[in-house]
């Protein structure tokens, strides 16, 4: 499977999504602590536990205030998962894997376990 990788504005590398691809966004608000936990929190949870085709924007309302009413932004950090649908939003670090994990719904294939 091919991967197409660009560069967001965040600095971050975006691929392009497919029928197996996961998208999620996670909004921030400049690099506190906790916007830090949280992008670290995401990416040890797509590395161990989420499809490999998992792409992740990082959307900084500090530079983007405007995002947060469009895209209905009501606290920070906030991560949506925008595909596959239905579309999914979680507040918080994500410190708690299982509870991210069943809140983005998360169905492992055959043969893989929970956390």
């Amino acid at each position: 499977m091919k991967r197409k990788a660009s560069p967001t504005s965040s600095g971050t590398h975006e691929r392009r999504p497919n029928a197996e691809s996961w998208n999620l966004r996670l909004y921030v608000a400049g690099q506190t602590p906790r916007s830090l936990t949280a992008l670290s929190n995401l990416r040890k949870l797509c590395a161990e536990h989420l499809p490999p085709e998992c792409t992740i924007e990082v959307i900084d309302l500090v530079e983007k205030p405007q995002l947060a009413r469009r895209d209905q932004i009501l606290a920070i950090p906030t991560l949506v998962r925008n595909l596959p649908a239905p579309m999914r939003k979680i507040i918080g670090d994500l410190s708690n894997t299982e509870r991210v994990l069943v809140g983005l719904d998360w169905q492992p294939r055959n043969g893989e376990a929970r956390p």
